[in-house]
């Protein structure tokens, strides 16, 4: 068992001011498996102050110096890619091989990219007589959630370090032993004292004390519209910039062109993805009403290849394998909303709400398939959070269109047709972020974002830069 003790702040270790813990629990054995602080606003202070006192310094770092500091964090933290696969899969219960590809691949390759573009990067432009200059924002306050929660530490925190932005982290107190071996990378690197600092902490307590601080510039939040919600209100004391990603219900339309063997493995595993963990999930399965039972029967068919894994165990079928989510409390939610779609009329076709009879411990959920759903049932408008897929049939494209924008939220979407331009023309029609077309493949380059209550702003590729950049307008002699 791991007892962590201290935070990091202006380049050291520190004590933090309070003896309060928090205990990190095995998702799969139920097991406590680390305690860490948990911290207050006093450490927040103590680490907005170290990052506002580092900023002028970094900020004005040559941009390769700043370059050669990220890739080197980059190769410190590849060297514990093992140990990172095996805190992920027993914080979040995820498999050990999307463990591998997922949250520790893409934590790990994702810092040589950002160095690569503020090498390219475009910092000055001239206007007419005006010379237009990008500049870092400041202190930025990273607010970061449980699912993935290593690689969503590095979405904000790689390219504000490269736009030459000082940090102050509050990773999720549910899974918070990535954040510290993340943290021991950063130290190994020997980053400037104070560009990065990190507390661990309740939303309420350390969430509240970063959103509200008035030497943090900015702050960079992932989690819930309810939490998202309040940090807006926060930050508005202090007219903070602030960026936000958040929940999404998702729409993948099949239109009735496409073919039910072709699309349903794609629409279960964008359903199922990280056991439904993810904000982008693709949960709700728009079908036509003219070949349902086609669609219903293809995807109920491979649903049911899912199984319930180990996440330790070695499972080479990365499409069909599930661990447990996160928490109790989280489990507990989510079996909630299947029973709620049972009572509102939804038809069970796979899985259900009970506790999984191969697994008597751990968070486990049975990977669900609801039928005969309504775009107003509550399982169809509400963020599960877990591997439950909304099967909903429509009439035309126009209809597909309609329900799948008919939702408070817009971050991701798919369409699949065997007429890849008609995709398209669906697809510009949707209210969303990000569509995956025909199976297209992840780009961790391009933007990701939502619409409407799925948050603002852009992560990933130059687009994550720009958001941490002031624009200044030079107006010089003609």
């Amino acid at each position: 068992m791991r007892e962590y003790t201290k935070f990091y702040i202006d380049g050291e270790w520190v004590e933090a001011d309070t003896l309060d813990r928090t205990e990190v629990i095995d998702s799969a054995t139920e097991e406590v498996i680390a305690t860490v602080p948990l911290g207050t606003a006093s450490d927040v202070d103590k680490a907005a102050k170290a990052a506002r006192a580092a900023f002028e310094s970094w900020s004005n770092t040559p941009v390769d110096v700043r370059a050669k500091y990220i890739r080197d964090i980059g190769a410190a933290l590849a060297g514990k890619y093992d140990e990172i696969v095996d805190v992920i899969s027993s914080e979040v219960g995820s498999p050990k091989m999307f463990s591998q590809m997922v949250q520790a691949g893409l934590s790990v390759g994702d810092w040589e990219p950002y160095a690569n573009i503020i090498e390219n990067y475009d910092w000055e432009e001239q206007v007419g007589n005006s010379l237009v200059i990008k500049e870092p924002i400041g202190v930025v306050g990273c607010i970061t959630p449980w699912n993935y929660p290593l690689y969503l530490i590095v979405c904000k925190i790689a390219p504000a370090f490269a736009a030459g932005c000082t940090v102050v982290l509050k990773p999720s107190e549910i899974t918070p032993l990535n954040a510290y071996l993340l943290t021991e990378a950063i130290h190994e690197a020997q980053l400037p004292a104070g560009v990065f600092n990190m507390v661990v902490g309740h939303g309420p307590e350390v969430g509240a004390a970063i959103t509200a601080h008035p030497e943090i510039d900015m702050v960079s939040f992932t989690g819930s519209g309810r939490a998202g919600k309040e940090v807006t209100k926060s930050a508005a004391e202090t007219i903070k910039r602030v960026h936000m990603e958040l929940g999404g219900k998702s729409a993948n339309i099949v239109l009735d062109d496409a073919d039910p063997a072709t699309i349903a493995m794609g629409s279960v595993f964008g359903c199922f993805l990280n056991s439904g963990q993810t904000c982008s999930a693709l949960t709700r399965l728009l079908v036509p009403r003219s070949r349902e039972q086609e669609f219903v029967d293809a995807v109920v068919a491979e649903a049911s290849q899912v199984k319930l894994v180990d996440p330790k165990a070695d499972e080479p079928d990365l499409f069909h394998s599930l661990g447990p989510l996160s928490s109790a409390a989280h489990r507990d939610r989510v079996r909630s909303y299947i029973q709620k779609g049972i009572d509102e009329g939804a038809t069970v076709a796979v899985g259900g709400p009970e506790q999984p009879e191969e697994f008597d411990k751990g968070f486990y959920v049975k990977p669900t398939v609801f039928t005969g759903v309504t775009p107003d049932m509550t399982i169809a408008q509400e963020e599960i959070f877990g591997p439950v897929l909304s099967i909903i049939a429509y009439d035309d494209d126009d209809d597909a269109v309609r329900i799948a924008n008919d939702s408070i939220y817009g971050l991701a979407g798919a369409v699949q047709s065997n007429d890849l331009e008609r995709a398209k023309s669906v697809a510009r029609r949707m209210r969303t972020g990000q569509i995956d077309v025909n199976g297209g493949a992840f780009n961790q380059h391009a933007p990701f974002g939502g619409y409407k209550q799925s948050g603002n702003g852009r992560e990933r590729g130059r687009y994550a830069i720009d958001e941490y950049m002031e624009i200044k307008s030079l107006q010089l002699p003609g």
